[in-house]
Order: C-alpha cells, then structure tokens, then sequence
C-alpha cells in the first residue's frame, strides 16, 4: 500500500460541495476520534446522529487535525478545484491520495491530468473500500456537508 503526504476528500450534498485535506503524520491521533461516524445516509436517527457529530467535532476538535476545510455553494465547484489544484502544485514533492465524489470526478480527473506527476492518485468515492482508513476520513467532510445543509433546513 502507498504511503501518502497527504489524503484530499471532494465530496457534494444537495447544493454544496466540499473538500478536505489531512497530512499523514495527523492520521494517528484523528483516526480514534472519528471511529464513530458513518455515512448520514446510513444513519439511523439522522437528527440526533448529526448532534453527535456535531458535538464530536465541538469537543474533540477535529477541524485542527486537517490542513484545511471548505464547505461552498456548488455552483462554485470549479473554485473549489482550482484551489485543490494550487494545493498539489504547491506540494510536488509530495504523494497525494484524493477521493472525489462519482458526480464531480470526470471533469475533476479532466482538470488533474494536464498537471499529472504520477505523485496524485484521484478515484472515486464509490471505489473506497469499507473500514479503509481513507473511507474512515471521508466521512468528515460528509458529515460536516450534511451539518451545514441541516443548518437551513
């Protein structure tokens, strides 16, 4: 298994798109702390299960272990890839992992390949392996998407 710098989750709910970005040497001590979150739709007691959260991220500060969070209206996903695109010029030296959302990952893969190092591995979020560390951390930026969607419902 290849040892990635740094592991970047694309994902999308309703009308917003986000991404995540975590580096390896924070993976030991996040890993723990989000043992207990799934995917909202497997979810049962969806309301009290996004309390949790929530309140799981509140408590355990889990926005402090990732390099970076951004959550934004999807109309705006092209922003959201050039920024990700900044990211890994910026860090051609490093191995990165990205998992993005089936919807988005034609026209991102598109976007990735004119800079392709063969250092950046893009699949989708379906070919993530249940229980896999890297589908562990893609239920962060799941969770906070469906946390900022609940806020205006």
């Amino acid at each position: 298994m290849k040892e990635f710098n740094y592991y970047i989750f694309i994902d999308h709910s309703e009308n917003l798109i986000g991404y995540s970005i975590v580096k390896r040497e924070n993976l030991k001590e996040l890993l723990p702390k989000i043992s207990r979150f799934r995917h909202y739709k497997e979810a049962r007691g969806r309301k009290i299960y996004i309390k949790h959260i929530k309140n799981t991220i509140k408590r355990d500060k889990i926005r402090t272990y990732f390099e970076k969070i951004k959550i934004i209206n999807i109309g705006n996903n092209i922003e959201l890839f050039a920024e990700v695109l900044e990211f890994i010029k910026k860090h051609d030296n490093c191995i990165i992992f990205i998992s993005i959302d089936d919807f988005q990952y034609k026209a991102f893969r598109k976007l990735v390949q004119v800079m392709d190092d063969n250092k950046t591995q893009v699949i989708k979020e379906s070919q993530l392996k249940i229980g896999s560390i890297e589908y562990k951390l893609s239920l962060v930026i799941d969770n906070l998407l469906n946390i900022e969607r609940r806020k205006d419902a």
